[in-house]
């Protein structure tokens, strides 16, 4: 018996899709109207007093949360609005001007990542991107290659959000301090489906957010820094929140809190701190080692439904490679994509890795096989045909 399909209810859409998509947003908890209507209730009746009550708060009891997932200690996590935002605070720790300027990156970063070091450029850094040969793994030893003695900072995602490879973290980790270079790992599709503990990888940085499998939505996003780390930095994109005593709202230069929310700026997004709790507790209750295990379960039974199609696939064949994700390179993979969203089946397309299902721990496995049957029936009616065109 599936126990982790007890929390199946706790997500209405589940009563009416095939929901296979959490890779890009976890399926909503029928709790966040309630935790919705507790802001807005606390804010309708508290008014300006909702902040000293409740609101300041929040944010530390989220960031603790979070921390727990992801193996840190209460205080070492500070929460932020976007992954992309969580790199500019820690880029502005670091001056690009010196000898130590270099970025090391892979092709197979999210883009936002990709985009927004590159223009880091204009500031003094040199940026290396390193090409996956197949377009699912990186090359590990040609990263470790351009991991030298003048590489500053190696941002790279823990799983690959093309493919849903994870890497080998520990090699990169154990290179890059070798020559006093910091990592930041990007956990946003590792969190929630794939064991991590930052401390004992041992990582400089870590980022992520909530919106995938999480469950938690859009618009809180976590950053770690390692403590014995974290004194030493000063990061430029900075604000109030950071400061020791924000509500003194004294002039002059800043006076650097010594915990996480150093790396704080301004006025912390409260609504969405309120709707990502019920997903972020459901996920700590189903336990993430169970939830590991029917994701490796239910990943091989995509690949092998895929394979036994002649479709290919574009996912590590090894489940101890394989985060939560399968690509499926169907033929007319972007046309099917649209058709199995008029059919209620939700997934997604990616260009160079086809259909992306990712089954998330309130799955069934007759969705997985009733998925690919789709995708299957697609393809013998034509009736991707109809999306060709759009």
């Amino acid at each position: 018996m599936d126990e982790l399909l007890r929390w199946r209810a706790e997500f209405p859409i589940l009563d009416r899709t095939t929901y296979m998509i959490s890779n890009s947003l976890g399926a909503m908890p029928r709790a966040v109207h309630a935790s919705m209507k507790d802001y807005a209730n606390l804010w309708e009746t508290r008014g300006v007093r909702a902040w000293e009550e409740s609101w300041w708060d929040l944010t530390v009891r989220v960031a603790d949360r979070i921390g727990e997932l992801i193996g840190a200690a209460p205080g070492q996590v500070s929460l932020h609005q976007n992954v992309t935002l969580t790199q500019a605070v820690i880029a502005s720790c670091f001056d690009f001007s010196g000898r130590r300027n270099k970025i090391v990156m892979v092709d197979l970063e999210f883009p936002s990542i990709l985009y927004f070091y590159q223009e880091q450029q204009r500031h003094g850094a040199r940026v290396q991107v390193v090409p996956s040969p197949d377009g699912i793994h990186i090359d590990l030893e040609a990263v470790l290659r351009a991991i030298d003695d003048e590489t500053l900072l190696v941002p790279i995602s823990y799983v690959l959000f093309r493919s849903a490879t994870i890497i080998d973290a520990r090699a990169i980790l154990r290179r890059a301090h070798e020559v006093g270079a910091h990592v930041i790992l990007d956990l946003f599709q590792a969190t929630g489906t794939v064991p991590v503990d930052v401390r004992a990888l041992e990582t400089d940085f870590a980022v992520g957010g909530v919106l995938k499998w999480l469950c938690g939505g859009p618009g809180v996003a976590y950053l770690y820094v390692r403590e014995d780390l974290r004194h030493k930095l000063a990061p430029s994109l900075t604000g109030w929140m950071a400061h020791r005593r924000p509500f003194a709202f004294e002039t002059g230069p800043i006076d650097r809190r010594d915990d996480g929310y150093r790396f704080l700026n301004g006025t912390p997004q409260v609504p969405a701190l309120y709707a990502c709790q019920p997903g972020i507790e459901i996920v700590r209750q189903a336990g993430i080692e169970p939830i590991r295990a029917k994701s490796m379960r239910q990943t091989a039974r995509l690949v092998e439904g895929a394979t036994a199609r002649g479709w290919r696939v574009h996912t590590p064949m090894d489940p101890a490679e394989r985060a939560g994700t399968v690509s499926v390179d169907c033929p007319h993979a972007a046309e099917v994509t649209r058709e199995l969203l008029t059919r209620d089946v939700l997934v997604d397309y990616r260009p160079n890795a086809g259909v992306r299902l990712s089954p998330h721990f309130y799955n069934k496995d007759e969705e997985i096989d009733f998925a690919l049957e789709q995708i299957q029936e697609i393809l013998r009616a034509a009736a991707w045909r109809r999306h060709a065109a759009s």
